[in-house]
């Protein structure tokens, strides 16, 4: 693992979910959720450290037996960014990124996605987007959706549908017009720091999504666009979904990678 300029991913990790509590630890085809996740980050070249933030004894033993690096936190965090920046107040380096414990990159390619772009730019904080697949998606609370402005910034983040096709009435996903908010962030030192010393916002308490704090607060989020597939757990429901197309992922990318070697030979 490396990059030009060191790049620090923290997978925020807490027990108590109150939707599904215990959620990174669900087993999903003989790995931990927690695994799978830390996995995709270790794997990703852009990436110079790799570690767990939890506030709990079974989640840092369980990353301790798979050899990931885990920090134990101590004391009450609002949200995943409050995490993270308590891992930044403990650890040397300039860029962060917070990849959410609960949403599985199906390659590493998807952080790439947000980091050499940032990279480049004099984004403070960035974000990606994915066009959404279906209606469902769209009216699905769980799946939070993003617009943003003509220069690829943020403009809001909502669980309701938006933006609103105020002539269709059945309501439809548009490609092009409708992208899901994929789970991860990045930031600089500097505004990850600040963020944390911010008060909760009104939009972010009422929607319960912490990047509403900075749009609040007038800090700019650069928000890039992905094609490549993550899987999230939500729910307990979501559990054996999401295995199973883990499981058809991984066959998939098997049968690419035997047509691949049997071409080069």
């Amino acid at each position: 693992m490396g990059s030009a300029q060191p790049v620090t991913v923290v997978i925020p990790a807490r027990y108590g979910s109150s939707r599904f509590p215990g959620k990174p630890l669900v087993m999903l085809n003989g790995k931990p959720l927690v695994q799978h996740v830390y996995e995709q980050a270790v794997a990703c070249e852009r990436v110079s450290n790799v570690m767990v933030a939890t506030d709990d004894e079974r989640i840092k033993q369980t990353v301790e037996g798979f050899k990931g690096r885990v920090v134990m936190m101590k004391g009450e965090y609002r949200t995943g960014t409050d995490r993270v920046a308590a891992v930044a107040r403990m650890f040397a380096g300039h860029l962060f990124v917070n990849l959410q414990g609960d949403e599985i990159p199906l390659t590493p390619k998807l952080l790439n996605d947000l980091i050499d772009p940032f990279v480049r730019s004099d984004a403070e904080m960035g974000t990606l987007k994915r066009v959404i697949d279906t209606t469902e998606d769209l009216h699905n609370p769980a799946v939070v959706k993003v617009v943003t402005d003509v220069r690829g910034d943020a403009l809001y983040f909502s669980r309701a549908p938006i933006p609103l096709v105020r002539d269709d009435v059945d309501h439809r996903a548009v490609g092009g017009l409708h992208y899901v908010h994929v789970g991860l962030y990045m930031y600089t030192r500097e505004i990850l720091l600040k963020l944390a010393s911010l008060p909760t916002g009104v939009l972010e308490e009422a929607e319960k999504l912490e990047q509403l704090r900075a749009l609040e607060h007038g800090i700019r989020i650069k928000v890039w666009e992905t094609q490549h597939a993550s899987l999230r757990v939500d729910r307990p429901d979501d559990a054996p979904v999401v295995a199973e197309r883990l499981r058809e992922f991984e066959i998939v990318k098997r049968e690419v990678q035997r047509r691949d070697s049997a071409y080069k030979v």
